[in-house]
């Protein structure tokens, strides 16, 4: 067992106990803005060394970030990581703008290694014509007010014949062969979702103005724009996301409308309901892959052994260390993430399975995502870990569609098998027209700041 233990690579620079308050951290990036630098090697051990700092600090904020998601109904939690967001942070960013000057003005920047810091020096640049001084308390309300979203989604659930459930939980029932039974599970999730339509639209509202003055700063028109500068989209413009929606509508969006068609005679309908979109149209039961989440994460240890031993491992290792949140219940925030845990060299898996067929998906998702993590571990920068999402979604996908030859693990019955991988196959289909609506809908958000909620739902009904 020892073997599995994760232990954390000794430091070299920073106390091997740090403890996270302002007064321990301050020393440490003071001597780094006050060390004289006078090598490309020298250079290179201070950039080192600020990434050990850099790494302590981001699996910090990760635990508490994750403890905080995965009970959003504690009110310690909470106030341990906006501690980090109010306290921490805000003294952290004009110093880590400093520290960016300091290492583009060293004229031993452009002695390093071209290749393998080119990336990082772009990133660093970049960083540094964003950065505004007025924006970091703006920063600092707009992190704290995006967790209310969790508290609020969290505390969701309804009662669905005499029993509590969460959302998640809930959607179960929505692949029910009974369509009454569908239909009461799908306007029981939409009315407690729109229960709470007021408080979101005074959240998101609130978001919108903050995220618009942000980009006002920094000198952009919009948040948008800001933030494709932000995210290192270097080699692409809204104009490429305008001409990929349209060829998602062009060339998916017909074969989805065959589909439906096919759906609605299979079902005998007239017209398709929301709630007759995801029940089986051969009338059979919902895909049961598992059981339990101890189950769905033993039978991905062993999907994932069979591709390939060394990545079986990695789930081995993160389960042997309770790297795994994975069940739903009700005050745990939605959806699901892979956190890397940047000193430890490992990350967790957090989601909200329901014991459905699309909770085998996300944790193979998240698994690629987990991977990728191992992988990218002992790069000699933190920085170098980093990677936007356009790139780090390749290992994620990419592994719901590799893992498809070894799902006989979660599936003994052939027509079963069968049927995930088609349906696997139509999700990912599915999957292309939702991820342009919403991101035609960003677009639309964050260039038209000004608008009201009526306005926000009428360009999402127009959009979709």
């Amino acid at each position: 067992m020892d073997t599995l233990k994760i232990t954390k690579k000794p430091r070299k620079y920073i106390p091997q106990n740090l403890t996270i308050t302002w007064e321990n951290l301050e020393p440490i990036f003071m001597e780094l803005l006050a060390r004289k630098i006078q090598s490309a090697s020298e250079l290179g051990q201070w950039l080192k060394d600020r990434s050990e700092i850099e790494a302590a600090l981001e699996e910090d904020f990760a635990w508490r970030y994750i403890r905080m998601t995965c009970d959003t109904s504690d009110e310690k939690l909470l106030a341990d990581f906006q501690f980090f967001a109010t306290e921490i942070e805000p003294k952290i960013a004009p110093l880590n703008n400093d520290l960016n000057k300091k290492f583009i003005e060293s004229e031993f920047s452009e002695k390093l290694d071209k290749d393998k810091y080119f990336v990082y020096t772009r990133g660093i640049k970049k960083a540094l014509e964003l950065f505004r001084e007025e924006n970091i308390p703006l920063q600092t309300r707009i992190q704290v007010e995006q967790q209310k979203y969790q508290a609020i989604t969290g505390a969701m659930s309804v009662t669905l014949h005499g029993k509590e459930y969460t959302l998640e939980q809930a959607a179960v029932f929505l692949k029910d062969t009974d369509r009454n039974k569908r239909q009461q599970a799908w306007e029981a999730i939409t009315a407690r979702r729109l229960q709470d339509r007021e408080k979101l639209d005074e959240l998101f509202n609130e978001l919108l103005k903050l995220r618009h003055q942000v980009a006002l700063n920094a000198g952009f028109e919009n948040f948008r724009d800001y933030m494709f500068q932000a995210l290192g989209r270097f080699d692409y413009t809204p104009q490429d996301c305008y001409k990929f929606h349209e060829a998602i509508e062009k060339e998916i969006v017909p074969i989805l409308r065959d589909q439906a068609k096919i759906r609605r005679e299979a079902l005998g309908l007239e017209e398709l309901k929301p709630w007759d979109m995801d029940v089986d149209i051969s009338w059979k039961p919902a895909l049961k892959p598992f059981n339990s989440g101890e189950e769905l994460i033993d039978k991905s240890i062993k999907c994932f052994q069979s591709l390939n031993p060394y990545i079986g491992e990695r789930l081995v290792i993160m389960k042997a260390n309770g790297f795994f949140d994975v069940e739903s219940r009700k005050g745990k925030a939605p959806g699901g993430y892979n956190y890397p845990l940047a000193e430890s060299g490992a990350p967790f898996i957090f989601m909200n399975s329901a014991g459905t067929f699309r909770d085998l998906t996300t944790m193979v998702h998240e698994g690629g995502h987990a991977v990728h993590t191992f992988i990218t571990a002992d790069l000699e920068l933190n920085d170098f870990k980093h990677l936007p999402s356009e790139v780090a979604e390749l290992a994620s996908m990419s592994m719901e569609l590799i893992s498809m030859d070894k799902w006989e693990v979660f599936f003994d019955n052939p027509e079963d098998l069968k049927r995930a991988k088609k349906d696997q196959l139509k999700d990912v289909l599915k999957t292309l027209p939702w991820v342009a609506v919403v991101d035609q809908f960003q677009h639309w958000i964050y260039t038209n700041p000004e608008h009201t909620s009526a306005e926000r739902r009428e360009a999402w009904k127009q959009i979709f």
